[in-house]
């Protein structure tokens, strides 16, 4: 089954939310940071959906952590991240997206996660004027540039406003992230596209992309085989990315290019 983690700093309503999904008080909720000490996983099966809930210690600034138990549950959290799907990246509204965050954010990208940002305690920010919601999130994906395709909800754990949408967007990114391209799709719609933009030749060589294949791993992964592959520049492989996005939805996950020799 899915194993979908809560991250994020202490005291933002990782455990909070995982209570109000399960209906029961499964995990103890205060406001002294580092109650939650180990991760816990729960089985979730409602409403149609399966999969192990996965609640853990806030991770704060090494600088930060005074206690050795606290240590060893910032430990225990980046396994959770290393063993999990997809993360939820928990931020509170009140504060919006913070340094260590980012951190978070970069520890999930890096170890090919699926992620789906929940900005919690949006009923005490929300200030019923329309565009609120869109400003935040333009905001934030300013921040979090140039990993954007990124799905953002906000709820109010509190009210229970959203966290089954949470669940829902989830899901999703979970199917994003294990889908499979068909070979044959794939070269038409990527060779198509580097036919409109063909890759800079560097001192002179052309670079001649010819075939592309997904790999075999559990998040999108891809080889593009061409001749002069230590040549291609990041903001073309920023482009290829870019075609991959907008012709299959990869939403929430990492994506991974690597060019070989042919």
């Amino acid at each position: 089954m899915p194993r979908i983690a809560v991250v994020g700093q202490p005291n933002v309503g990782k455990s909070s939310f995982t209570n109000a999904l399960l209906g029961e008080e499964r995990n103890i909720v205060t406001d002294i940071p580092g109650t939650t000490r180990d991760a816990i996983y729960t089985k979730y099966d409602k409403f149609g959906q399966k999969f192990y809930l996965i609640d853990t210690a806030g991770i704060r600034k090494r600088n930060k952590v005074h206690e050795d138990l606290e240590f060893y549950s910032v430990i225990r959290a980046v396994k959770t991240i290393e063993e999990a799907d997809v993360c939820l990246l928990m931020l509170d509204a009140s504060l919006g997206l913070e340094s260590q965050d980012l951190t978070i954010l970069s520890l999930i990208t890096k170890k090919n996660k699926g992620l789906v940002i929940l900005i919690n305690k949006w009923d005490l920010v929300n200030n019923k004027e329309t565009n609120t919601a869109r400003d935040f999130e333009n905001q934030l994906k300013d921040r979090i540039a140039p990993f954007t395709d990124v799905p953002i909800v906000t709820v109010s754990v509190l009210e229970k406003q959203r966290i089954f949408k949470a669940v829902e967007v989830a899901m999703e990114v979970y199917e994003n992230r294990k889908r499979k391209i068909k070979t044959s799709e794939l070269n038409d719609v990527m060779l198509a596209a580097i036919d409109r933009v063909q890759p800079p030749s560097h001192r002179g060589k052309f670079i001649k992309i010819k075939y592309i294949t997904q790999l075999p791993l559990p998040y999108p992964a891809f080889a593009f085989f061409c001749n002069h592959p230590k040549h291609i520049k990041d903001n073309y492989k920023n482009y290829l990315e870019n075609q991959l996005r907008q012709h299959f939805n990869f939403t929430g996950a990492t994506i991974n290019i690597y060019f070989r020799e042919k």
